[in-house]
């Protein structure tokens, strides 16, 4: 049987002020394809299905339009919620949704949903194990703890895993093996001091888990311990990544083997570096897609005036600039950020602002006392 793992969809995202909804329908559209050609036996999605906890309507409309195109093929999907994600807005129509073999776990509730899939070498069992803290665990136990690995850990001790059958497991933490930390990216939610770690060693009882939270692709202490990674570039530290969705192929018990699928986006996210003469010219232009989303170092020494307006000219997609030459150094690099704030919508801005600064979303309760402030000025402004 074959399983086919992504994860951190992030639809909705606004990279420096730019959708990526345009960028995200594309991917979207070929991981569809992937699943017409490869026929895998489902589809598993490691959460993160939305950017925001409350994602827009355009989102919404186009997480549809794929889990639609997947169901118009037969093939099961199971999805669970991130650490983005407003878990009871995913659970919502979850019991309809069942009807079409979609299967959702948003909300955890002091159990772990499963479900069961049968090939020639007998039952695939599939456990939706949405993003949890220790908080959410605690309320279903009587001993209190502060650590996610213990968390992680007693809730998966309760499931009635077969060690004699196949067993998968879905689940978004931040997962180290033996202490030594994955790769990580700008893009992701940012950990403090390592209190939301979960060791891999938990997962032993499991024949392959499909991990989402971070944007890399890669194994985590063996090879059937994975991060899917993002389908798409969400910052430039992911610029060297080569973005993909992993095939899972399950024969008998123990016979596993993985598949990296590369995607290709529409457009890809990059830096070049130069005089601002040099990088404007055809030869160098005409090296890669121009459309690309780009971070421009300028090398030149003697001012520049409207560097932006002349790089946009030739790459409409630039989204951050800095100048790197003996003037600039001593002044400190310019970026585009203030640009990109001007532009965006205040919500959105402070939701990104209260996110960073406490690592975890607002609740609904905050986000309405934000749109009543901000109803409030704009009603003040008049």
């Amino acid at each position: 049987m074959k399983l086919l793992h992504c994860s951190d969809l992030h639809i909705g995202k606004r990279v420096n002020g730019f959708s990526m909804l345009p960028d995200q329908q594309k991917i979207l559209g070929q991981i569809v394809r992937i699943t017409q050609d490869e026929k895998p036996g489902a589809v598993l999605i490691a959460g993160d299905v939305y950017d925001k906890t409350i994602p827009s309507a355009e989102a919404v409309e186009l997480f549809d339009w794929f889990l639609t195109r997947l169901a118009e093929q037969s093939v099961p999907v199971f999805f669970i919620s991130g650490n983005h994600d407003s878990p009871e807005r995913l659970d919502y129509a979850g019991r309809i949704l069942q009807k079409q073999g979609v299967y959702v776990s948003g909300c955890y509730q002091g159990k772990v949903d499963c479900y069961s899939l049968c090939d020639e070498y007998g039952p695939v069992h599939i456990y939706l194990l949405p993003f949890i803290k220790p908080a959410m665990v605690n309320a279903y136990r009587e001993q209190r703890s502060d650590s996610y690995h213990q968390a992680v850990k007693e809730v998966l001790a309760g499931l009635p895993v077969s060690p004699g059958e196949r067993n998968v497991l879905i689940a978004h933490q931040f997962v180290v093996a033996g202490g030594a930390e994955p790769e990580r990216s700008d893009s992701e939610t940012l950990s403090l001091g390592g209190i939301d770690q979960v060791d891999a060693s938990v997962f032993d009882g499991f024949d392959y888990v499909a991990l989402g939270h971070l944007h890399g692709p890669q194994r985590i202490g063996r090879d059937t311990i994975r991060y899917s990674g993002s389908p798409l570039k969400y910052s430039f530290s992911e610029c060297r990544q080569h973005k993909s969705i992993c095939m899972v192929e399950l024969g008998e018990k123990g016979t596993i083997k993985t598949k990296l699928i590369e995607l290709t986006p529409a457009r890809d996210m990059r830096k070049i570096k130069g005089k601002l003469r040099t990088l404007l010219s055809p030869e160098v232009a005409g090296l890669a897609n121009p459309e690309d989303y780009l971070h421009v170092t300028l090398t030149d020494e003697e001012t520049v005036i409207d560097a932006i307006g002349k790089l946009r000219h030739v790459y409409p997609n630039v989204m951050q600039i800095e100048f790197e030459n003996r003037r600039q150094q001593a002044q400190g690099a310019f970026s585009l950020s203030s640009e990109a704030a001007r532009e965006a919508d205040p919500f959105e801005l402070f939701q990104d602002f209260y996110e960073a600064q406490n690592n975890q979303p607002m609740s609904e309760s905050q986000q309405e006392l934000v749109r009543r402030a901000l109803a409030g000025n704009r009603e003040e402004a008049r």
